[in-house]
């Protein structure tokens, strides 16, 4: 063995270390999971327990707001393998209240990474129960469902507070763009921006109640973000104005959610949610199959959409509708995550679709 890479190894080895607590994840309906959290992890936590299937992208998941005040369990057994880069996040901090893994790998390697998987959740204060086995959690979250858990050594309260992540005011991107989009935020991705300004596109962010209908622009991008969308009702109301024009619509994750109930549609609560970058869409358009990107617990019931509306995308696995569109107006929108970061860049072409419709 390289001496080298043996100190490495011996000197970062992956087990509990001494100083590490024994902790329960303990859910709801009372059922409880070992492991063992680090020596500096002196509180407690709770949140909404779900799983995401992803075998990589752990970066941009836990910096995706969507997953704010939600305790994320990677079914991935081997997590902080690459360690963290200091770019491309989905967001500037951690929004996940919670970690949970099987194995923390604190022996990473990767050139453009600087610092390890645990020392960034320290920095950003947020817990991680390692020594889990999450082969048997995710399948009793997909029996049961969803649920509120809880970490730590007081007692246990299942309280999970409804998410709130946006901006305070509006920010502008490349301003000499060729058209100007509106970017309704409510716990947008970065990488939602970087697409539309990569097609040269002036972007406009603000905040998910801030009525900018009485600006100008070209088109309207509709964000992701966390939490049920019946709890967005100024977005939904701002939503309404603009599906009595013209100007084109594109909505993303939760933007398909706050469309439809703006269109006169409902939604609910899907059992244990979609959250990975391996789920199968098709295209009823051209039966087209697309793997996507997805990080939801609602979807919209495709039975409830009004006159004018159909269904754009289906989950191949269960069926659940991935995007809606309008008949006669260029409004549409897409369950799934097109801009990706972590994940597939199959629909990537839909933010071209957007641009050719303005």
């Amino acid at each position: 063995m390289n001496k080298k890479l043996k100190n490495v190894t011996d000197n970062n080895h992956n087990r509990p270390r001494k100083g590490d607590f024994f902790r329960q994840l303990i859910l709801a309906d009372g059922r409880k999971f070992s492991g063992s959290v680090p020596a500096w992890m002196n509180f407690d936590i709770s949140g909404e327990v779900v799983f995401n299937t992803g075998m990589t992208g752990y970066v941009e998941s836990l910096t995706d707001p969507s997953y704010s005040e939600q305790i994320l369990v990677f079914t991935y057994p081997l997590i902080g393998n690459y360690g963290v880069h200091s770019s491309g996040w989905e967001s500037k901090k951690v929004h996940a209240k919670a970690v949970v893994m099987s194995e923390n790998i604190r022996s990473w390697s990767h050139p453009l990474s600087a610092k390890s998987f645990e020392e960034w959740l320290r920095e950003q204060n947020v817990p991680i129960l390692s020594g889990v086995d999450t082969r048997a959690l995710t399948q009793h979250l997909r029996d049961k469902g969803a649920m509120a858990g809880f970490i730590g050594k007081g007692k246990p309260v299942f309280t999970v507070k409804k998410p709130s992540v946006s901006i305070d005011k509006p920010q502008d991107y490349n301003t000499g763009g060729k058209k100007k989009v509106i970017l309704q935020d409510c716990g947008a991705k970065e990488n939602i921006v970087r697409s539309l300004v990569a097609l040269g596109l002036y972007v406009r962010r603000v905040p998910y109640d801030y009525d900018f209908t009485v600006e100008q622009y070209d088109g309207v991008m509709l964000s992701n973000g966390p939490g049920d969308p019946t709890d967005y009702q100024p977005s939904i109301n701002i939503i309404k104005k603009l599906l009595k024009g013209n100007k084109p619509v594109f909505g993303i994750c939760l933007g398909s959610q706050l469309l439809a109930l703006a269109a006169g549609a409902k939604t609910y609560k899907l059992k244990f949610g979609h959250r990975g970058h391996n789920q199968p869409c098709i295209d009823l358009g051209d039966n087209k199959c697309y793997i996507t990107s997805q990080n939801h617990g609602y979807a919209v019931d495709g039975k409830t959409l009004p006159a004018g509306w159909r269904v754009l995308f289906k989950n191949l696995n269960d069926a659940s509708v991935e995007g809606i569109e309008n008949v006669k107006k260029p409004f549409f929108s897409v369950q799934f995550h097109p801009e990706a970061c972590p994940g597939p860049t199959d629909s990537r072409y839909l933010f071209e679709r957007f641009m050719m419709s303005l």
